[in-house]
């Protein structure tokens, strides 16, 4: 399994010549990297409507005939005419193979933007992703929760992508007490530095996590990728 940062709290998973992007915010991302043109995902996973994390997904999933994954009532309040895609809920899983996908809580709004005003969005939520290799906790946007220790931990997570932001999500040191909850092997920060309100020092973080957890903590800059 590959991971590969697009900044913010997207990410690409490769496995067996599929790949996955999660929360594909592009446009408008002052730390992206790349078009969302150039993109080209077998499967886009949502973790909530607001638009720093739906971003380019309607477009990358019309223009790819990539199948888009969320929360039903997210999806129930997209224009999906032409999108192949998976409308779940928390606790269940679906299989897009090589892949097994895990809809798993998070702690935070969601709503849609419309030209009417703002939709109901669902609720929010994190993923696990497992290859049958490797296991990969994208967390979504969250505050820290009791169920990272007491449900989440039990999935067995090689590697967890925790929020460090504060202000819309938790800040450092929650992520930190959510990586010794988790018992992940790595912990990778996001949702940091790309707009004033979440700045944070992630080299700050790693020394936090590596001095207070058993985990290796690894700060990714855009486009940079990690072999799981």
């Amino acid at each position: 399994m590959k991971l590969i940062y697009e900044g913010h709290a997207c990410f690409r998973i490769q496995s067996e010549g599929k790949e996955i992007i999660i929360d594909p915010y592009i446009r408008g991302n002052p730390l992206a990297g790349k078009k969302a043109a150039e993109f080209k995902p077998d499967l886009i996973l949502l973790t909530h409507g607001h638009g720093d994390h739906l971003g380019d997904a309607l477009t990358m999933a019309r223009s790819n005939h990539a199948t888009l994954a969320a929360q039903v009532d997210l999806l129930n309040a997209l224009d999906l005419q032409g999108i192949d895609n998976v409308a779940f809920n928390l606790g269940g899983s679906f299989d897009f193979a090589p892949f097994k996908i895990t809809m798993v809580p998070a702690w935070h709004g969601s709503t849609v933007s419309s030209a009417a005003g703002p939709l109901y969005g669902g609720v929010a939520c994190g993923y696990i992703i497992d290859d049958g290799q490797k296991k990969v906790y994208h967390a979504g946007d969250t505050s820290l929760f009791g169920d990272m220790g007491m449900v989440i931990s039990r999935y067995g997570i090689d590697c967890a992508l925790l929020p460090i932001g504060g202000f819309y999500t938790m800040g450092p040191e929650d992520a930190v007490t959510a990586a010794d909850w988790l018992k992940a092997d790595i912990v990778i920060p996001m949702h940091y530095n790309t707009f004033p309100v979440i700045k944070q020092d992630p080299q700050q973080f790693k020394q936090a996590v590596e001095a207070q957890t058993t985990a290796q903590c690894v700060v990714l800059s855009t486009g940079d990728e990690l072999d799981l």
